[in-house]
């Protein structure tokens, strides 16, 4: 037989072949005979698809979405891998992403943007993937540093006070503020919005001044009082309060802008003979955080938690990033386990530090080892900045928004924070649980989670070095390889399929094992 007659034969049983799929198909069998299912595994690939997106340091990539990998199903164990992912040994549930809307984010979004560009910005910023998906929100009680005057919900004037709180409004934030938390909460409503204040009215302090002083021991329940007022005030415009805390960075007296210090011990006071009863008795219920600042004084939320009536009424604790390290995370969470953790503010700024930009950074040392210390929810500060890093009032004159907006034109720049949080925020959905994964890649860090509903898994891994480093994973039966170009950050999801044992209960909640080391 020669070649053309081995062709023509091998043409007429592909044609045959062919039609006795078409055949069958016609026929409606209920399912194909055994040489069917044979020829279409030859013809169709297997493996599962591992989506992947990455974003680069020097801005050439920007959470663009690459090829897919095809992951091998069948791995059988004999080689080994960078990262390896344990679904069965989980720890906490995640709640979310999102950022503070402060004053001046809040008056940029009013006032220099269109009704096109404020709607468009803020379905990007909450709206659910390929959005953002950010459904955290921070706001201050009162003026913060980011708000274009300072002012309390309670001012009188000098030399008077108002103990029954008779003055009490939120004037203020009529204009602005509520406005723009009420487009937000027409596109997420689930939005969980915490509260801080960040100084009493001037009458209740040492200083009578907003800037600087501490709160006088008398109008403790005032105080108090006055909190929880704020939370009603912001409920009766259908904003409800998930969380709130006593004081913005209790430890730190600022000389240009609203504050207070706040001891430990007035703290535990507050919450626990005044603010506590008083949120217990309230609903629908807003939960207190305690501590809300950096992770260098973990002694701080440590001692307050140690005092058992304000123990009784404090969820979790609220961290901010500026000084410490976010192992303090982990050390009060061992000491009280059943205590959430949030990361409540960080910054981003025109530093000299951030002279090479600041993806890596958020995304490897604050949002991931966060996250790795038991956050369940990260917040970064500003949502929206000018070009100026304003306006404000006193404070940081560097800082950062999520975004930047032009203050003559309303068009948005999306900073590396912005991605550095997608990378998260995008794929990682409220209800996930963060689970093991171990890895042995030197420059890499990761972190894993499962999805609910889904059970999707997501992997975002964050190369420090500054050439393309590969990198190998593997959960359950399924492992694959990538390429990490030089200092990127990048996040995989792939469907769970059959590639694991069934997940371990864990804890009593099934949504963290508090007794295991992250």
């Amino acid at each position: 037989m020669d070649e053309g007659q081995g062709i023509g034969r091998w043409t007429a049983i592909s044609l045959v072949v062919l039609l006795t799929l078409l055949a069958l198909s016609a026929l409606k069998w209920s399912r194909p005979r055994p040489f069917v299912r044979i020829i279409a595994k030859v013809l169709v690939p297997t493996g599962t698809g591992v989506h992947v997106w990455v974003s680069t340091a020097d801005r050439s990539l920007r959470l663009a979405q690459q090829p897919d990998v095809l992951a091998d199903e069948h791995d059988d164990g004999t080689n080994p891998a960078d990262v390896v992912i344990d679904l069965t040994r989980k720890y906490q549930t995640m709640a979310g992403f999102g950022a503070a809307l402060t004053g001046s984010s809040a008056w940029l979004i009013q006032n220099r943007m269109s009704a096109s560009q404020r709607a468009a910005l803020l379905q990007e910023l909450f709206d659910p993937p390929p959005a953002l998906n950010f459904n955290m929100l921070r706001i201050s009680i009162g003026a913060s540093d980011f708000s274009p005057q300072h002012y309390t919900l309670d001012d009188m004037p000098a030399g008077q006070v108002d103990p029954q709180l008779q003055h009490f409004n939120v004037a203020s934030d009529q204009f602005e503020v509520i406005p723009i938390l009420h487009d937000i909460l027409a596109i997420r409503p689930g939005v969980q919005i915490i509260a801080s204040p960040w100084s009493a009215p001037a009458w209740m302090k040492t200083s009578a001044n907003v800037i600087s002083g501490t709160l006088l021991e008398p109008y403790e329940a005032t105080y108090a009082d006055y909190l929880v007022r704020s939370v009603n005030a912001f409920q009766g415009y259908g904003i409800p309060i998930f969380a709130l805390t006593v004081q913005n960075e209790p430890a730190f007296e600022p000389l240009t802008y609203p504050g207070m210090q706040l001891t430990a011990e007035a703290r535990a006071r507050i919450i626990g003979k005044y603010l506590g009863p008083a949120l217990a008795r309230r609903a629908p219920r807003t939960v207190i955080l305690g501590w809300d600042h950096n992770w260098d004084m973990p002694d701080q939320p440590l001692s307050v938690l140690a005092d058992p009536d304000a123990q009784r009424y404090i969820a979790g604790i609220a961290w901010h990033c500026y000084s410490g390290d976010p192992s303090a995370q982990s050390r009060v969470h061992r000491a009280f386990p059943h205590k959430d953790v949030y990361l409540t503010e960080c910054s981003g700024g025109d530093w000299p530090s951030a002279r090479n930009g600041e993806l890596l950074l958020f995304a490897r040392n604050i949002v991931m080892m966060s996250i790795k210390n038991w956050a369940r929810g990260v917040i970064y500060w500003n949502l929206v900045l000018d070009e100026n890093h304003g306006p404000h009032a006193g404070g940081c004159d560097e800082c950062k928004g999520v975004v930047t907006v032009d203050s003559s034109t309303g068009a948005i720049s999306r900073n590396d924070e912005y991605y550095a949080f997608a990378h998260f925020s995008r794929f990682v959905l409220p209800g996930a649980v963060r689970v093991k994964s171990g890895n042995t890649n030197a420059g890499i860090h990761e972190v894993a989670f499962q999805n609910p509903d889904d059970g999707s898994v997501v992997l975002v891994a964050v190369n420090g070095n500054t050439q393309t480093n590969r990198l190998s994973v593997k959960q359950g039966a399924l492992r694959f390889q990538y390429d990490l170009p030089a200092s990127s950050v990048a996040t995989f999801v792939w469907p769970l399929g059959n590639t694991s044992a069934p997940a371990s209960a864990g804890s009593a909640s099934g949504a963290r094992d508090a007794t295991r080391p992250p």
